[in-house]
């Protein structure tokens, strides 16, 4: 599932929630609220690219390094 789409699913199901209580929010809260979790999923998602990024170059450093010995 995509970030927009798992985004806007939690915004609805909290919706289910606050309507299951006899309460209501404007569709603008609701957009609102869906923006703020794609957001935090495109952090999150950041956060693991950068630490999957770090992990590459350190064994792209060992293969170059081991390299340079087998020669």
């Amino acid at each position: 599932m995509h970030q927009s789409d798992h985004a806007q699913a939690m915004a609805d199901r909290f919706r289910e929630l606050v309507e299951e209580s006899g309460e209501s929010l404007s569709a603008n809260h609701y957009d609102e609220l869906k923006l703020i979790i794609e957001a935090g999923l495109d952090t999150a998602l950041v956060e693991v690219m950068e630490k999957i990024a770090g992990e590459l170059n350190r064994v792209a450093h060992d293969i170059q390094h081991s390299a340079e010995f087998f020669n």
